[in-house]
């Protein structure tokens, strides 16, 4: 639940963006490497990053750093994070400063 301003604040501009939206849908459906997210997408990784900052902000994604058996390199997952947003007159009352 929704408890200060400046956290309803971050979801807001989390979800103020069409791509991260559907970038939130596609994390909500499963979990994501970058690259094959930013590929599916059709956009950046730089961009996709920044993104996915946003939302991670907001509590609404994580992130994780793997080692694949046969890769050397970490790759970095991301998946959405449990949530529920209600916004209605009663909660906005409560928020604190």
């Amino acid at each position: 639940m929704v408890q200060s301003v400046e956290e309803l604040v971050l979801i807001g501009e989390a979800l103020s963006n069409p791509i991260r939206v559907k970038i939130l849908k596609m994390l909500c459906e499963k979990e994501w490497y970058v690259y094959e997210m930013a590929k599916t997408l059709g956009i950046s990784r730089q961009l996709l990053y920044l993104h996915l900052k946003k939302l991670e902000k907001a509590g609404l994604v994580e992130s994780e750093l793997r080692l694949e058996p046969d890769d050397p390199r970490a790759k970095k997952y991301y998946r959405a994070k449990p949530f529920r947003i209600v916004i209605d007159n009663d909660v906005v009352k409560s928020l604190k400063e």
